[in-house]
């Protein structure tokens, strides 16, 4: 890692990449020396000029020297020295094109020269300066290319980086083997047997759903957007296996309490609002928000207390925590990015466990195969698909798809897709594509086999779909039709669900057989390994969670 540093500050990929076109202009000749023209002396020639950053872009094009490999693979040093020549290659690009805005500036300043003005007619002079600012655009746009080639490049090199430590692991581990092989007291297992087994032991997702670890409580949790909940409104749900019932006090702020009366066990939600408490249908015992009953109609008061959850209202959503440790002052931001309207929020129950569904959300590469239907078809499959990301962290994006995404724990998928028409992916990043779509998707494990669902959607163009009479309704009828991952069709996108779920079921009931759901994860599954492993560390008590 630090060789690959040291390699990126010394120059700046694309190795075997075509020789730029921009190289053969006007005044540049073999090590790029810039020669600009000046104002013309008093004979009437125009002299040359030597400019003064003409070292900066003295550079030899290094595509001519990126050693050859004769074998399949590369060691480490020729992997290094392939890195140091793309690097080379970035840099020379970079000052190529820079070299050619100011090549157009010294254009510039020779067509407004106040002595030169005086040979020309206004009509050529618009001309001259329609041309230059053409080829500006063009410079410019080549500098932009350019700089997409660099964050290309130093993803490449991160992959690179990767695969060798990956084979230098593999040496180590083969020698090891080898020294251990000669021993007569030691097994004969392959490698490769060695490797599956140690991937199955640190990640074994298989068996009976088991309950849920009290640690994984100690969150705060998404559990209803804020506009669903009405101040005459009680809404019932399910977290962690247990009942809870919400509502608005009357101060208009959310209570959360458990949703059984303490008298009959009644459960509390078929009953109503009544000055900002619950009112139970069977005797009418009266619940506030900090689960005190205060009215115990018929009978002589005895103090009487439900168990009640801490509960937040932020950002148009409603929060609470359900674990027995003391709850943390900030609770993360779940807001669009700037530029993003909200057009739909939409809650569903799904037959699934949590996990299983965030392992769905946290895939994209079945999208060829599982959503032919929907808004893969015609879809080609690509050679390869990766998720690029930090080594130390829980976002990233997809390559090939220009799709950006993020695990926030403990239960939420952001992802941000470029898209240009309905349906249709385009782009190698989001960031080339002109419009987007941002997801949220909040999978609450309300118990063993079953996840609250909270979807929303945002778009950074057509607000006006917001103010359209019965909009909302509309995407959730799309919603309950097909919703999961990634947005697609009908008017700008909607959910895939049941092209999801019938797998997701399927995937259930086989690992509530005995099979492992995580056998044999490969390079595109990195993030939803990150979130078992997270997901592990916490159940295991950890002081310090991986990749945060």
């Amino acid at each position: 890692m630090t060789a690959i540093a040291t390699a990126a500050a010394l120059s700046l990929p694309i190795s075997l990449s075509r020789s730029s076109k921009l190289s053969t202009r006007k005044g540049v000749r073999g090590g790029f020396m810039v020669f600009a023209i000046s104002a013309s002396n008093e004979g009437g020639e125009l002299v040359n000029k030597k400019n003064p950053w003409g070292s900066l872009f003295d550079v030899e094009e290094p595509r001519t020297r990126v050693p050859q490999s004769k074998g399949k693979f590369l060691d480490v040093n020729q992997a290094f020295e392939v890195a140091r020549y793309d690097i080379q290659y970035c840099d020379w690009r970079a000052r190529e094109d820079l070299l050619t805005i100011m090549l157009l500036h010294e254009k510039v300043v020779d067509v407004l020269n106040p002595l030169a003005r005086d040979y020309k007619s206004i009509g050529t002079l618009k001309k001259d300066l329609a041309e230059l600012q053409q080829e500006l655009a063009e410079a410019h746009k080549q500098m932009h290319i350019s700089e997409a080639r660099v964050g290309a490049t130093l993803d490449k090199l991160a992959h690179m980086e990767t695969l060798v430590n990956d084979r230098i692991l593999k040496d180590r581990s083969t020698t090891a083997t080898e020294s251990t092989a000669s021993s007569p007291s030691t097994s004969k297992e392959p490698l490769g047997t060695i490797e599956r087994k140690t991937q199955r032991k640190s990640l074994n997702v298989s068996g009976p759903v088991k309950p849920y670890h009290p640690r994984l409580k100690n969150f705060w949790y998404p559990v209803a957007f804020s506009r669903d909940l009405k101040e005459d409104t009680l809404m019932p749900i399910d977290c962690f296996e247990e009942p809870w019932v919400l509502f608005r006090g009357k101060d208009g702020k959310p209570g959360c309490i458990r949703n059984t009366c303490a008298h009959r066990a009644c459960p509390l939600d078929l009953g109503s609002v009544n000055e900002g408490r619950v009112q139970c249908p069977y005797h009418g015992w009266e619940y506030s928000t900090d689960g005190k009953c205060e009215k115990m109609p018929s009978t002589k008061f005895v103090n009487v207390k439900i168990k009640s959850l801490p509960c937040f209202e932020q950002e148009g959503m409603i929060w609470i925590w359900p674990g027995n440790e003391p709850s943390t002052a900030t609770i993360p931001s779940l807001k669009p990015p700037q530029g993003f309207q909200i057009h739909a929020e939409i809650v569903m129950e799904l037959p699934v466990e949590h996990g299983l569904l965030l392992d769905n959300l946290l895939d994209l590469a079945h999208a060829p195969f599982t959503h032919t239907s929907t808004f893969a078809k015609g879809w080609s499959v690509p050679s390869l698909v990766k998720f690029l990301t930090p080594s130390s962290g829980l976002e990233g994006y997809w390559d090939p798809y220009p799709i950006d995404m993020e695990f926030r724990p403990p239960c939420m998928v952001l992802s941000t897709i470029g898209i240009s028409k309905p349906g249709k992916l385009e782009g190698q990043s989001s960031k080339q594509c002109s419009t987007h779509l941002h997801q949220l998707h909040v999978c609450l494990p309300s118990s063993r086999n079953k996840t609250r669902l909270l979807y929303r959607m945002s778009l950074d163009f057509a607000p006006f779909l917001q103010y359209v009479p019965l909009m909302h309704h509309l995407w959730r009828h799309f919603a309950e039709k097909v919703p999961l991952k990634i947005t697609i069709t009908v008017l700008f996108s909607y959910m895939v669900l049941n092209e999801d779920l019938r797998l997701v079921l399927g995937q259930q009931d086989r690992m509530i057989n005995g099979e492992n759901v995580w056998n044999l994860p490969v390079s595109y599954d990195k993030l939803g390994v990150r979130y078992r492993l997270w997901r592990n560390a916490v159940e295991e008590g950890a002081k310090q969670l991986p990749f945060m």
